[in-house]
């Protein structure tokens, strides 16, 4: 197993559109083609107007087959435009983590 990390920023103010946005055209779309959906999570404290987003893969050739597939859906491609005109993202950091052997959720099957 590995875990896709992904990390927004966004511009102050634009985070609670984003995620209504993303959980009613975003959200859908992913879970039909990622499958593996462990969470989303938002700042408190700390770096504010951030969010976690993490996607759980069999491999790097599962994860590369999964998002190809959800590129080509053209609901994808419209939560995407729609998401890019909202001009609210201002960073995004992505990091593929490798699971230490004794760690929660090695175990994450299909049907997380």
């Amino acid at each position: 197993m590995i875990l896709e990390h992904r990390t927004y920023t966004f511009r102050p103010g634009t985070v609670d559109e984003w995620l209504e946005s993303y959980r009613t055209k975003g959200l859908p779309v992913q879970r039909r083609h990622l499958n593996r959906f462990v969470g989303l999570y938002v700042s408190e404290i700390g770096s504010l107007h951030t969010t976690v987003l993490m996607w759980a893969y069999d491999s790097l050739a599962d994860r590369e087959m999964r998002r190809a597939a959800m590129y080509a859906d053209p609901d994808w491609q419209a939560f995407i435009s729609e998401i890019w005109s909202m001009d609210a993202i201002q960073k995004q950091d992505v990091m593929i983590m490798n699971p230490a052997p004794y760690s929660p959720g090695v175990e994450l099957s299909a049907d997380c």
